[in-house]
């Protein structure tokens, strides 16, 4: 594990740079005439060469963008591009994705197996590096993530995660098998409802993954939101102000991780050299603060 103190985390059996990449916005939505899959493919490409290991994605996300003159939405567009762009995959790149949600609503545990092997195919996989279970207003989760459980043993699975849970889903997951990541949604602004969760993630070693990082308000929309207080710390720095909504997620432990997703090899770039900026006292007392 080179570079700099605090750079890496280890998912799973892999040390993974902490700024990772989110793939929901790998399409992007700036229109224009070139191919928006060839632009993504170099996109991805780019992303590994900067030194970027920890891809997330999942089918039932869609995927917005536009080809020429003709707009579009797709699920599952995000891992056939992955495949197309980064296969055969680096041995140091983590891929991980969610299962759970359908168009129908969540899937039932016998479903799940059918969810994990489209993912298979689509990222032309033997086994997914990370499955995370994505929960939908779920008293217990044990079934579903017994599900899983399932599928690990068989060897289709090499790690598993939980997302969009409470701490009492953790506990319940973790008394079926190993946990090696939670993603929940957690940023500047969003308030501190996932604190506790994230404390005892970091207790336990397990990596707490962020979703919204960058979209605290606007969330599906996209962009990054608005912020008087976020800016002044930003202009203090020298910063954007994804930077320092980035440098603060990391600030909230070792173990937390980030996925920000762009369309822009140059937001990604400046994403990844979010590990370089250090937030002050008073930088970190000012963002606290912040809540929705």
């Amino acid at each position: 594990m080179d570079g700099k103190s605090g750079e890496f985390w280890r998912l799973g059996d892999v040390a993974v740079r902490r700024v990772g990449f989110g793939a929901k916005r790998l399409a992007g939505s700036d229109g224009g005439t070139a191919d928006v899959k060839e632009r993504a493919i170099g996109l991805l490409r780019r992303v590994v060469e900067l030194g970027i290991s920890h891809i997330d994605t999942a089918a039932f996300y869609p995927s917005y963008g536009r080809a020429g003159e003709t707009d579009f939405e797709s699920l599952g567009w995000a891992n056939d591009v992955i495949r197309r762009a980064l296969a055969p995959y680096p041995d140091e790149l983590v891929i991980a994705t969610k299962v759970g949600p359908t168009e129908h609503g969540l899937a039932r545990p016998d479903e799940l197996r059918g969810l994990v092997e489209e993912d298979l195919r689509a990222l032309g996989l033997d086994a997914l590096d990370l499955v995370y279970l994505r929960q939908m207003r779920l008293d217990s989760i044990a079934e579903h993530f017994g599900a899983l459980a399932e599928l690990q043993a068989k060897g289709m699975i090499r790690h598993l995660g939980v997302s969009n849970v409470r701490l009492e889903h953790l506990h319940e997951a973790r008394a079926i098998a190993p946990v090696v990541a939670v993603q929940n949604r957690y940023s500047v602004g969003f308030g501190r409802v996932n604190d506790e969760i994230l404390r005892v993630c970091g207790e336990l070693g397990i990596a707490f993954v962020p979703f919204f990082a960058l979209t605290a308000e606007s969330r599906e929309a996209g962009g990054v939101p608005d912020s008087g207080p976020v800016q002044e710390v930003a202009d203090r720095h020298g910063a954007t102000v994804a930077q320092v909504r980035l440098a603060w997620t990391l600030s909230r432990g070792a173990h937390v991780l980030a996925i920000p997703g762009t369309s822009s090899p140059q937001h990604a770039e400046q994403n990844l050299r979010a590990t370089d900026l250090t937030l002050s006292p008073t930088d970190l007392a000012l963002l606290d603060s912040l809540t929705d």
